[in-house]
């Protein structure tokens, strides 16, 4: 047990104090006092104070000897500090990325405080069961961050109402619709607001002339195994009716800018027959008639290295850590308050940006896929 320095002198005006005092505590002896006279009766800290434990226990007894403490003194126990891959929890690390203007602020989404996942969408619950998974131990090791992801996954699935979001709009335009169902005319669809709590009920929403699907719904040239809409093939429209595609429309650079279809009768989900006609791809969509435009930002690892242990600097942060798309969303989310989570169906668990969220300017954050697809 080495003679550790305990304080020291600084004839200097403190920012605090001003010139009050010169003699400052370190904190190997702070430390146990402070717990002792907060009567702190756990002291948890990270493996690197193991090796001051002694003097920590040592410093309390000869207190305690003085009758300037009361027992029984606080216990200091040790250990291994979190590793989270992709992650930075250097608070040093962490300001800098904040000084640097790296990230919006210590509530940016990305960064892994309190605020930040709060911000991100992580609940309480979340939280709880991920320090329940991944237990305490001695060992140094790395948490891949993916455990993290699922907690918050399992969490959201059990009470976050449903919704469906286009990210990525492209125009569906169905043909025949004055035909079969009159001009300016639109069908009332509904969708359960949870699909396990009836109690929760239902939410509505228009079926129209003029859709927006999600442009990776539509391949002129489909690959193998692809089941969505192209030239011929039939799908259903979630919710809705069986549509057949007859083409699209493209541009003077040849992307598709425009799809077509027309609407098969008598095939509107829930209806007698409406299993009559049988497809195998379902897509989501929003109707253009009762759509709301949204800001949707998409949020990735904040860091390209899996276990960035030493990494200080830029060269290590992810350029694509954060995407921000203009979105469409059915009109139930005109009602989503801030700080409310949704599942988005197909695409994952989302929630209203607590700071920048507006009933006149929807912003929703990404906070986890629908599954584990990293690496896949």
């Amino acid at each position: 047990m080495r003679d550790p320095a305990i304080y020291r002198v600084r004839r200097a005006t403190h920012h605090h104090t001003g010139d009050r005092w010169c003699i400052y505590p370190m904190y190997t002896f702070a430390h146990p006092i402070e717990d002792a006279l907060e009567q702190i009766t756990h002291s948890i800290c990270t493996l690197e104070f193991e090796d001051q434990r002694p003097f920590y226990d040592w410093l309390l007894q000869r207190l305690i000897e003085g009758g300037l403490l009361a027992e029984p003194p606080p216990r200091q126990y040790e250990f291994a500090r979190l590793n989270l891959s992709y992650m930075l929890t250097s608070k040093r690390k962490l300001a800098q990325l904040v000084a640097d203007g790296r990230v919006s602020g210590w509530d940016d989404p990305r960064m892994p405080t309190i605020v930040g996942l709060r911000r991100r969408g992580y609940t309480p619950a979340a939280l709880r069961l991920f320090a329940e998974r991944i237990g305490v131990s001695k060992s140094d090791s790395w948490i891949d961050y993916s455990t993290l992801e699922a907690c918050l996954r399992e969490t959201l699935d059990e009470q976050a109402p449903r919704a469906m979001a286009v990210l990525e709009p492209l125009e569906l335009v169905l043909t025949n619709w004055d035909e079969l169902m009159g001009a300016g005319v639109l069908d009332a669809c509904s969708a359960p607001v949870h699909p396990h709590q009836e109690a929760l009920g239902r939410r509505h929403f228009h079926l129209g002339p003029a859709l927006w699907i999600e442009r990776s719904d539509f391949e002129e040239v489909p690959p193998k195994g692809f089941f969505r809409l192209f030239p011929g093939n039939r799908v259903r429209l979630k919710y809705g009716h069986v549509i057949e595609c007859t083409g699209c429309s493209k541009d003077e650079q040849g992307c598709v800018t425009q799809v077509q279809a027309r609407l098969l009768p008598d095939t509107k989900s829930g209806t007698p027959g409406a299993d009559a006609v049988k497809v195998k791809g379902v897509i989501t969509w929003v109707a253009q008639a009762d759509g709301i435009a949204a800001e949707v930002r998409l949020y990735e690892h904040l860091l390209t290295q899996e276990q960035p242990t030493g990494v200080d600097g830029p060269d290590a942060l992810n350029p694509n850590s954060l995407r921000s798309v203009r979105a469409v969303v059915e009109p139930s989310l005109a009602l989503a308050s801030a700080g409310s989570s949704y599942q988005f169906e197909r695409h994952g668990y989302f929630v209203a940006d607590r700071e920048d969220h507006r009933a006149e300017r929807p912003v929703f954050n990404r906070s986890v896929g629908l599954k584990d697809s990293r690496g896949k």
